[in-house]
């Protein structure tokens, strides 16, 4: 059935909406969208990349994958190969990048590559999730094909390795560790995006929920809620006081994602928003259009998103940057108050700490990299 925007098919278990032309730009995150508008606007900027495929382990990860693990066809792991088509379909990606299961418990998911994508899945992750679930997944996968994600990952996990080699060079590894620590912020927007591919893909956004709720704390649904994961999310935000702001961007630096119950909490506000509802109406950016893409709108949609979150964030933080915003008088005395935990309305907050025993660089946390 066709309305002249979107289409609906039927795909296997129910009818899902498709999105004929639809441009990246429609489901991307503002920071990361602002970012890839500029970095498609420089002149040479592909071919530099392309350059660099010579000094990148890409082909050898190719070959790795060729060798060491299950290619995703339409002769193994065909249920896979069906959700992988279909995504491509939905999101109107007229190639269907290459896909592989690698022998690994823990579960995870990456789309790497700089001439063509290609996604990886572990077995942990197949075995953890449902049909419905693991569709999500993949269509997450697939909206990093979509963006070209795919191109600056590989960049990063590059960088990342060759800053452990240098690094006993003090100013080398301090430059590239700059270099990555920007690159790490860009991408944890980035998996926001593509989480959004993926509710468009799967349409089913409690799947999403469950997924990234067992990617959080295993396969145990009876004996988690997702309401209750929700409200983690909510806490995680509001409570303690400056001191456990300052620590939770600690913790987050030397992530690749976003902590688990942030992205749903994330997805959840999007799903609930009318540039979601727009998409699923037929109403969204197309290809066609992506080169006529102004930066500086890209820029101005992405300041007017960061003013937004300080401005509605329960985060002790963001409640100080909003007084300072407001011309707030006595600093001294309000940054007091704040690492005390008065005036907040919350308490004095336990110190997070502690690595992220899931976070790191790595092949990501799954539900997609």
């Amino acid at each position: 059935m066709t309305d002249g925007n979107g289409t609906t098919e039927h795909l296997p278990g129910r009818s899902r909406r498709r999105f004929p032309g639809i441009s990246s730009r429609a489901y991307e995150h503002p920071a990361d969208r602002s970012a890839l508008v500029a970095l498609r606007k420089l002149s040479g900027f592909d071919t530099v990349f392309k350059t660099l495929s010579g000094l990148l382990p890409e082909r050898s990860l190719r070959l790795l994958f060729l060798s060491d693990s299950v290619r995703v066809d339409d002769a193994q792991f065909t249920h896979l190969y069906a959700m992988l088509r279909d995504a491509c379909y939905i999101l109107d990606l007229e190639k269907v990048p290459a896909m592989y299961v690698t022998q690994d418990p823990k579960p995870n998911a990456m789309c790497i590559g700089l001439d063509e994508p290609v996604i990886v899945v572990t077995t942990g992750l197949v075995e953890l999730l449902d049909e419905e679930e693991m569709r999500a997944v993949i269509g997450h996968e697939v909206g990093h094909a979509l963006s070209g994600h795919a191109v600056y990952r590989t960049i990063l996990l590059f960088l990342t390795g060759l800053a452990v080699r240098v690094a006993w060079i003090p100013l080398g590894n301090v430059a590239i560790m700059a270099l990555v620590t920007a690159l790490r912020e860009w991408f944890r927007k980035s998996e926001l995006s593509a989480d959004r591919a993926g509710l468009l893909v799967g349409q089913d956004l409690q799947a999403s929920m469950r997924g990234l709720m067992k990617i959080a704390g295993g396969n145990h649904l009876h004996e988690m809620n997702v309401d209750a994961f929700l409200k983690q999310a909510d806490e995680y935000e509001s409570s303690g006081d400056l001191r456990d702001s300052v620590l939770k961007i600690l913790n987050v630096l030397p992530r690749s994602h976003p902590f688990t119950t942030v992205r749903a909490a994330e997805l959840r506000k999007w799903a609930a928003s009318r540039d979601h509802q727009r998409i699923m109406e037929g109403h969204y950016d197309r290809r066609e259009d992506d080169k006529d893409t102004s930066v500086y709108e890209s820029f101005r949609q992405s300041a007017s998103h960061y003013s937004e979150t300080v401005r509605t964030s329960k985060d002790p933080l963001m409640g100080l940057l909003r007084d300072l915003g407001d011309g707030a008088g006595d600093l001294g005395g309000k940054l007091r108050d704040r690492f005390a935990g008065r005036g907040t309305g919350g308490g004095t907050g336990g110190a997070g700490g502690g690595a992220d025993r899931k976070g790191g660089e790595g092949a990501t946390g799954a539900a997609g990299s």
